[in-house]
């Protein structure tokens, strides 16, 4: 349970109609696996130890009998596992059917928690036989000489934090105020739903969405389980469909049509991150019956898989690439039209940065029907440009029918050498910045006399890392790529070479296998000899703790864990180690440039604007943080 994970676990067993004994086995049996698998919670399908389909059985003494007994029995034989089960079953009490779950712990039931929603359209005939349940009426009730809670309920871990769930029964999600709403907001940070949702066409994707939607919207993980094998097909058909859901993200879903277990680390310290961070999620009220427990601890070798490209787009992708750039595109041409200017300079490198700012551009230009002439793209070689880069940014200008103009800049930068006293043999910090802030002072003046803007190229890697010169690079009028992070960039670019014609598409793809340099240090024999990714580290790596730094305000140890995991493949722990301490070291020394950033368009979740989404003062220290990897 180290660093917030729990694992839970969602289960349709193979069931026979009223045969509470064979139901019964199976269930004990699943939850006997779960435990070896160092699952802490297991939820079961809605009235899984009768069956949904008994229909008028239900009516049957013997039968109500024989389930509740089952729940006894389950709770005895499985009494020294460290498992918390939720079983459905059926209940009476004071006259009454209800459809409930029985949350069971260490030979006790510790709750006993009704639907409230009882369905009675189309195939659905509920309310012939179950009452259904008002939330005001919960009480402890008599369950087998013992007094259990009938009702609403949250069960608490008081030695996990934020480890706190409750449940709600199949329709209770479907309705317009679902029971799991107000759980959510006392506290709850697992939901369960035990049910029985039988398959029509399209239902089953339709469900995926819901129970995912549900998970986003209440900031929680939600697992389902849904009735399956052996349930009568009079009528219909049932998959038993099982899922597990955090904040929005599907995390597992079993096969459809098949029993079994499906498992899923849950990471409560980003549920409670979330809730912290989205300050309208609502305070609780206190009028729910909390159950406190003692939950026996388990170390989880995570099976949990981490993307090691977490701003990378999932599903659709194309679609996804063409929402980013379209994201950007418009963002500039707001800004463009709004300071009337049909002018736009950029400096244009021959590498990736520069290639996305004018991909960027040259659409916002489109979008507002201006002559793409009217984008000056500038090259200014130097003692470290490249033969490839050089002809690379002429291709790239011709390809987008912009206007080239090439300034060598190595005479100005000798002059102003001169000027300060620096020997150009030095080739110290001072050598590299001065041709940065030489080429920002060139595109400057040139919007001044075009009567344009200046486009930043930098992006949030670089903004993250500081990887830039202080009003050099750093400055721009409007940044496009201020959201857009290094591994992002390049996706982005291999979908416009995808679309683009031959030249474009073997300029852009050349741009891909050119290696990420500033070239500020003079090449070696026309090929580039200052690689970003030696000096500051690998990109991915870089990305990858920025994400979950700031996405979820992870611990460097916790994001190490993480990174172990996602990069076995590709990095040993030594290095893993080696720029996570890096990047943690020039994240808090780097502050100052992030606090003067010019203008910039948020595209992800992630974004360091001053204005916007990460304020911080230049001088916080780093310590802690620092501590916590050592």
């Amino acid at each position: 349970m180290k660093d917030g994970f729990i694992r839970i676990a969602a289960a349709s067993p193979e069931i026979k109609v009223t045969d509470c004994e064979f139901n019964k086995n199976n269930i004990i049996s699943m939850i006997k696996e779960a435990d070896q698998n160092d699952a802490s919670l297991i939820v079961f399908p809605e009235l899984c130890v009768t069956a949904y389909t008994c229909g008028d059985l239900f009516l049957q003494t013997k039968l109500i009998d024989e389930a509740k007994k089952s729940i006894i029995e389950i709770a005895d034989k499985t009494k020294d596992k460290d498992i918390i089960s939720v079983v459905g079953f059926p209940l009476s009490e004071n006259y009454k059917l209800y459809n409930c779950a029985a949350v069971i712990f260490k030979g006790k039931i510790l709750a006993l928690i009704p639907k409230e929603n009882i369905p009675s359209y189309a195939e659905f005939y509920e309310r012939r036989h179950f009452t259904p349940f008002n939330k005001e009426n919960g009480k402890f009730i008599d369950f087998y000489g013992e007094k259990v809670f009938f009702g609403r309920s949250l069960i608490k871990a008081v030695n996990f934090d934020k480890f706190i769930f409750s449940a709600e029964i199949c329709e209770d999600l479907w309705v317009p105020y679902s029971p799991s709403q107000e759980l959510a907001v006392e506290g709850a940070t697992v939901m369960l739903n035990l049910s029985a949702g039988n398959e029509t066409v399209g239902k089953s994707e339709f469900r995926k969405d819901l129970v995912s939607m549900q998970s986003a919207k209440l900031i929680c993980a939600y697992a389902y389980a849904s009735a399956g094998q052996g349930e009568s097909t009079t009528d219909v058909v049932f998959s038993g469909d099982c899922m597990i859901c955090e904040n929005g993200k599907l995390l597992k879903r079993n096969k459809l049509y098949e029993s079994g277990i499906i498992y899923a680390d849950v990471d409560l310290q980003t549920i409670e991150h979330d809730r912290r961070r989205m300050t309208s999620f609502p305070k609780p009220k206190g009028n729910v019956n909390v159950i406190e427990i003692t939950l026996p601890k388990k170390q989880l070798v995570l099976k949990r898989k981490y993307d090691k490209n977490p701003f990378l787009p999932h599903g659709k992708i194309e679609e996804r690439c063409e929402e980013i750039l379209s994201i950007q595109s418009q963002a500039l041409a707001a800004r463009l039209k709004h300071i009337k200017a049909k002018k736009a300079i950029i400096g244009i490198s021959g590498g990736l940065d520069s290639t996305l700012a004018l991909i960027v551009t040259a659409r916002a230009f489109d979008i507002l029907e201006l002559d793409r002439k009217g984008i000056i793209a500038v090259t200014m070689p130097c003692f470290g440009t490249t033969d490839r880069t050089r002809k690379n940014a002429v291709t790239l200008s011709d390809c987008f029918e912009t206007t080239l103009k090439e300034i060598q800049i190595e005479k100005a930068v000798l002059q102003h050498f001169k000027d300060i006293g620096h020997d150009p043999s030095v080739r110290d910090v001072t050598y590299e910045n001065s041709q940065a802030r030489e080429r920002t002072q060139i595109l400057m003046d040139l919007a001044n006399q075009e009567n344009g803007i200046v486009i930043g190229t930098g992006d949030l890697s670089e903004l993250a890392l500081g990887f830039a010169s202080y009003n050099g690079d750093h400055m721009s009028m409007y940044g496009v790529n201020s959201g857009v992070p290094k591994t992002l960039i390049r996706y982005i670019i291999g979908y416009e070479a995808k679309i683009g014609n031959e030249k474009r598409k073997k300029v852009l793809s050349d741009i891909l296998d050119t290696p990420v340099s500033p070239e500020l240090l003079p090449h070696d024999n026309g090929e580039i000899s200052q690689k970003t990714e030696e000096i500051i580290g690998p990109y991915e790596l870089h990305d990858f703790y920025l994400y979950y730094f700031l996405r979820y305000g992870m611990t460097p140890e916790k994001i190490y864990r993480l990174a172990k995991t996602a990069f076995k493949e590709d990095f040993d722990n030594e290095t893993i180690l080696k720029w996570l301490k890096i990047f943690v070291k020039r994240f808090f020394s780097q502050q100052f440039k992030r606090s003067c950033l010019p203008d910039g368009i948020k595209v992800g979740s992630v974004s360091l604007s001053p204005r916007g989404d990460f304020r911080m003062p230049s001088d916080a220290s780093a310590e802690i943080f620092l501590k916590d990897i050592k």
